[in-house]
């Protein structure tokens, strides 16, 4: 509870890139049109999936519901930010921030869940290919989605003591995100518990799926310099070379901005350290997988066509 001469905290003040007020049309511009490749591409992938017969395999399923992540991912934080950009402060209700939070959190664990699930599919793929087809059925696909939420929604349910914390006093948060760190500061409660539980909870649905996802590929690289022809060995890599892009891109993201220090006289470097998850990452993903794949390509390009036959037809 708060003390007798401090008022109860009910609205949050985030003060999105203060200082870099003269450039929030810019700014403004710039991450408007991030937000809109964003939705577009991972849009475009998961229409592409659900709609083609012949991507409808286990990779590129799991692929569309890691797309489902990242605009989830963009769409709980970038609609705020633009708001902010053009306020230059916004008055968020503490409920609000909190949910925001939340549901970051969900999403951003279930992409951990989603990558690993996807390299046992690539392992499957390319070290035990005989098995492969009677092992990743599509119900069995599915019940791992599912599990995946399931287990993400029973291990972030402790972000729910938030709700029931006090904040008395400050109520700035120096910011365009509702991030852990600073409502841990505001809060006048007792947070150690929390902490406890969230260093538990980042090391199970962070670090643990890393650890799989190394020793995953340490056995699928064995197995491609085990192949005898040169044609082999490519063919092997090139189907798990997408996936371990975006196994680069979204842990080499996370190590950039969690377990680089951080430098409080450089708190605008900090932000757009964080905008690497919110929106680089979500972009980088449609772009990986179309390049890198023909299947996507070939499904794009027959898209186009036929959208173009209709329009004509018209």
């Amino acid at each position: 509870m708060c003390e007798d001469n401090q008022t109860e905290v009910t609205v949050f003040l985030l003060l999105g890139f203060h200082g870099l007020y003269k450039y929030k049309i810019l700014l403004f511009i710039i991450f408007l049109l991030s937000y809109i490749v964003v939705l577009n591409g991972n849009l475009v992938l998961i229409v592409l999936v659900s709609t083609s017969d012949n991507l409808k395999i286990p990779m590129f399923i799991f692929l569309k519901h890691l797309a489902v992540a990242d605009v989830l991912i963009t769409t709980t934080i970038m609609p705020m930010m633009l708001d902010i950009i053009l306020r230059d402060v916004k008055e968020v209700y503490v409920t609000s921030c909190i949910l925001q939070l939340y549901l970051f959190f969900i999403f951003e664990c279930v992409q951990c869940f989603l990558i690993v699930i996807m390299s046992y599919d690539r392992y499957l793929a390319i070290c035990n290919p005989m098995r492969y087809n009677s092992i990743m059925v599509p119900h069995v696909c599915l019940k791992m989605i599912v599990g995946s939420w399931f287990l993400v929604f029973i291990l972030t349910s402790e972000i729910i003591v938030v709700w029931q914390w006090h904040f008395c006093g400050l109520n700035y948060i120096d910011h365009f995100v509702c991030d852990f760190a600073p409502i841990v500061e505001l809060s006048s409660s007792d947070t150690s518990i929390l902490l406890l539980f969230d260093f538990a909870i980042t090391f199970l649905v962070v670090f643990v799926p890393f650890f799989l996802i190394i020793i995953t590929y340490i056995i699928i690289s064995i197995t491609i310099l085990n192949i005898s022809s040169n044609s082999g060995r490519k063919k092997a890599f090139s189907t798990c070379s997408s996936h371990l892009a975006t196994v680069c891109a979204y842990y080499g993201t996370l190590i950039t901005v969690y377990m680089a220090p951080s430098d409080e006289s450089a708190i605008n470097t900090n932000k757009f350290r964080s905008l690497l998850y919110i929106v680089v990452t979500p972009m980088m993903n449609p772009i990986i997988y179309s390049l890198r794949n023909h299947e996507i390509r070939r499904t794009l390009q027959k898209m186009i066509v036929n959208i173009q036959i209709q329009l004509k037809t018209k």
